[in-house]
């Protein structure tokens, strides 16, 4: 099994990976605002409260062992939209105001390749309370080669054992997105699989995402017996791999593993790795493997190998947390790789509780049964689920509908919990685009009028307004949501207001008889 094509190369220096660099650079933050990049399963409110929890147990660790006087160092690695960052921040704050235990000071940084994603952090609201009290800073980082940190907002340069506490690296759908090496395993033999990139040559001029979704890969094999020698620096996983595979297929994440190699050297305590990605832990799902199907979703994703990164840190003495039970859509892992890990508790039954007894993998299984069945839940088992995903936005979007065909029914206390929800969603709200925010203040604002709270809907009503949004198919201004915004400053008593929402509802929708019946009766009664 030998390759002969000169065009072929191996798999971690494809053309498809500098695509793919490309891409990101092309797209900035559009990738996640426009759906092209799925990110929902990794940055929901529920799996940063996982997070939070984890690193809450990791704080209350290092204070236990008297650690307090210098600050524990998150880095994010691949923050893309910085969403995930917002949601842990916001829930780990709540932890320890509620707490109030004497904890280290925690630094968060949001690292990325794409400068356009540092521009985007840097200017989004949500973020500024955290950058403003010095909690969080940024960082470009290339994962392929970079081996420490310029901050860029407080300038610290970040190198070789400079950090006092043990490093804590947070990789999500990380290990799947940069290079890997491509093994093909036969007769106890290594080979390397090569790749040939198949593309029209019409697709050349076009744009990195386009000559993604034409690319092609073949595959030849060449002997790679550099792999099996003792002096490999991951000797040990490709000897397990040659006794118990056969016929397989092996994506090798040697670049993953170099990165960590890196960040492990910037603590003389060490790293925590928390990471979520599709791909197992367990030997398993390699046996047999078939060449790996690249998905496409604007940039593109492999499957992620936890088991060698697993295999490498065991065999140097870390503690390698993974869910007992298989996955189906997100592993989540927690590999500490410390002087002590047995002696971090907190840190392990945070995980043992928020992962392993149920965790992110869990709740999204759920969430996917629930919106086939959305049309059959009642009101308690909305509320319930809403809750149970952290007031989650986007399960909000999806249910608003089923709420109001069910509000005639509800119970007084269901109508509170209700109102409850709609200001906790707020509170811990991520904006990423213009147009989702005002859907979501628009079906803020129907719930609660339709309950007789027109204070609060008022504000979601203005919200949808502001800044010439609120406007219907042909552009002009919506007059029901004009209408809605009079009817609430009419129950709440500001008739001037009033008024002149009623004037304009009227002026934008001739027809709205509503509009125009309110509008008299505020005339007749000398609104204004």
């Amino acid at each position: 099994m030998t390759s002969n094509d000169e065009n072929s190369c191996r798999f971690s220096e494809s053309p498809l990976w500098e695509l793919q660099r490309t891409y990101y650079e092309e797209q900035g933050i559009r990738a996640w605002q426009d759906g092209q990049v799925p990110y929902y399963i990794t940055n929901n409110p529920m799996i940063a409260s996982v997070y939070a929890g984890i690193l809450f147990g990791f704080l209350q660790d290092r204070a236990a062992q008297g650690h307090l006087t210098e600050p524990v160092t998150v880095l994010e690695l691949g923050a893309g939209s910085g969403r995930l960052a917002f949601h842990v921040l916001h829930e780990l704050e709540r932890l320890q105001a509620d707490a109030g235990l004497p904890l280290p000071r925690l630094r968060y940084v949001l690292s990325d390749f794409a400068p356009g994603s540092i521009a985007f952090w840097r200017e989004h609201p949500g973020l500024r309370p955290w950058v403003e009290a010095g909690v969080l800073d940024f960082a470009l980082f290339d994962a392929v080669k970079d081996g420490e940190l310029l901050l860029e907002l407080s300038g610290e340069r970040i190198g070789p054992g400079k950090l006092v506490q043990p490093l804590v690296a947070l990789a999500n759908y990380f290990f799947d997105s940069i290079p890997q090496e491509l093994l093909y395993i036969g007769d106890g033999n290594v080979y390397e699989c090569r790749v040939d990139l198949q593309l029209p040559e019409s697709a050349l001029a076009e744009s990195a995402a386009e000559q993604l979704l034409r690319a092609e890969p073949s595959y030849a094999y060449d002997r790679a017996p550099q792999y099996e020698e003792a002096s490999y620096p991951y000797a040990e996983v490709i000897r397990t791999y040659r006794q118990e595979l056969e016929d397989s297929h092996i994506l090798f994440p040697a670049a993953g593993l170099a990165c960590l190699e890196r960040l492990v050297r910037l603590s003389g305590e060490g790293m925590v790795l928390l990471t979520a990605d599709k791909g197992d832990h367990r030997l398993e799902p390699w046996i047999f493997a078939v060449p790996p199907r690249i998905v496409r979703h604007g940039s593109f994703s492999l499957t992620a190998n936890y088991h060698a990164i697993r295999q490498v840190y065991e065999g140097r003495g870390a503690l390698c947390l993974f869910p007992g039970h298989h996955y189906r859509n997100l592993n989540v892992g927690c590999i500490l790789s410390l002087p002590n890990a047995a002696a971090h508790i907190q840190t392990r039954l945070a995980y043992l509780r928020s992962v392993d007894r149920f965790g992110p993998d869990d709740y999204f299984s759920l969430k996917l049964g629930y919106e086939e069945r959305l049309s059959l839940l009642e009101m308690q088992e909305l509320l319930a689920f809403w809750r149970l995903g952290v007031y989650d936005a986007e399960w909000f979007l999806r249910g608003a509908g089923r709420m109001k065909e069910l509000l005639p029914e509800t119970s007084d206390e269901e109508q509170e919990d209700l109102r409850l929800g709609i200001r906790r969603m707020w509170e811990g709200y991520y904006t990423m685009h213009p147009d989702e925010k005002r859907k979501l203040a628009a079906l803020s604002a129907g719930l609660l009028f339709e309950m007789g709270a027109y204070m609060e809907a008022l504000g979601y009503y203005l919200e949808v307004l502001s800044d010439e949004a609120g406007t219907g198919e042909t552009g002009e201004a919506d007059p029901g949501l004009l209408h809605a915004a009079a009817v609430c400053c009419y129950e709440t008593g500001e008739e001037a207001a009033a008024l002149e929402w009623a004037r304009r509802a009227a002026a934008a929708g001739p027809e709205h008889e509503e509009a125009w019946s309110l509008l008299k009766l505020l005339e007749a009664d000398g609104a204004g």
